[in-house]
């Protein structure tokens, strides 16, 4: 009896500790988990955490508000017969989560999975999912209906500037203004298009600033988390992002559990700027969530190839760098499942043999 709890010991040190992750992998959900803060939030996004496994026909206390949310991001209309939204899973509000699901790129259940309600919960950008659309279905990429661009001569300059009065001072102007060089260089890297810094903010193409609340635009912002920024449409420029955040440039000098990456929401930004809508690969810098605490800047294929269906190519630039990159990041998640089924399998077999023994 001794030696087989040595062996059942011996076989649970060796599965745990071997079998800790060796590269960075996507892990798909079996709870949600929420994010939550003393600070002043939209607490209603993480209340819709209540709702994980609510299926068609189900009558849960409060859906009306998460069918609220379903309805700022274009997938649900409102009720044409009552004034409000009921608490019921309906067939349309199954429809409207099965659009959801296919446009954030999620397994299609109709159903309210965890996969599903941890997206609902994280924050995103502000802009609608169904304002775009994919000119073809084979596509990820989306555009602002009528696929507008800016349109200016060759080669074509953008300028941008900082609004002179809303801003933030949790962060040096000097800070925000390196974080943004990067952003657009990033996007220039691609496509035939150059970004200038201006101080002339009224005359300037791209108009950057912070914004607490309802500030004038239509879409008001919501506090910690919830959304964390909008932008709109060419040729309109106007850039918005949420004041209230806990803005960071620098996590190893950010312990707060709600920072917001600026450089990851910056960049994403600057696509809708552009004309991009929403990717629905997760992996794209155009994906409408991001985490607190996540930093995501790189383009990815799906954004360049969106992009210079709009603009055309840079010049100097060339996919196959790219490429490698995306194909680094692939074999290290196949590398990470095979290494964790072999040792599975291996312990599985020790197993057999200390028992058989």
């Amino acid at each position: 009896m001794f030696q087989f709890f040595s062996y059942i010991n011996f076989l649970f040190f060796f599965m745990t500790f071997f079998s800790r992750p060796c590269f960075p992998a996507r892990i798909i959900p079996e709870s949600v988990t929420v994010i939550t803060t003393t600070q002043k939030h939209n607490a209603t996004w993480h209340d819709f955490s209540r709702f994980l496994h609510a299926e068609p026909g189900s009558h849960v206390s409060g859906m009306a508000e998460l069918k609220k949310y379903f309805h700022r991001f274009g997938y649900l209309s409102p009720p044409l017969t009552t004034a409000n939204f009921t608490d019921t899973f309906d067939s349309s509000f199954q429809s409207a989560v099965v659009l959801y699901q296919k446009n954030l790129g999620l397994p299609i259940t109709g159903k309210l999975d965890s996969n599903t309600i941890s997206t609902i919960v994280s924050p995103r950008c502000g802009v609608s999912d169904t304002a775009t659309h994919r000119i073809h279905t084979t596509q990820h990429f989306a555009y602002f209906n009528g696929k507008p661009r800016w349109l200016r001569g060759s080669p074509m300059t953008l300028t941008y500037a900082f609004s002179p009065y809303n801003m933030i001072d949790t962060l040096s102007l000097s800070e925000i203004q390196t974080v943004f060089e990067r952003a657009f260089a990033r996007w220039a890297k691609v496509i035939p298009v150059s970004f200038r810094l201006t101080e002339k903010y009224q005359s300037a193409d791209i108009k950057i600033g912070f914004y607490n609340g309802d500030h004038g635009d239509g879409e008001p912002f919501d506090g910690v988390l919830g959304v964390l920024a909008h932008a709109f449409s060419p040729q309109n420029g106007r850039f918005h992002l949420d004041a209230a955040e806990n803005w960071a440039v620098d996590f190893n000098h950010d312990d707060s559990r709600v920072a917001v990456d600026l450089e990851s929401v910056a960049t994403h930004e600057i696509g809708h700027v552009l004309g991009l809508g929403h990717s629905s690969i997760k992996e794209a810098v155009m994906y409408p969530n991001l985490s607190p605490r996540r930093k995501k800047v790189d383009l990815k294929i799906d954004d360049v190839e969106g992009v210079q269906s709009l603009y055309g190519s840079n010049p100097n630039f060339t996919f196959s760098s790219l490429l490698q990159s995306e194909n680094s990041f692939n074999l290290a998640v196949r590398l990470e499942t095979g290494f964790s089924k072999w040792i599975f399998s291996l312990g599985i077999s020790l197993l057999v043999l200390f028992l058989g023994g």
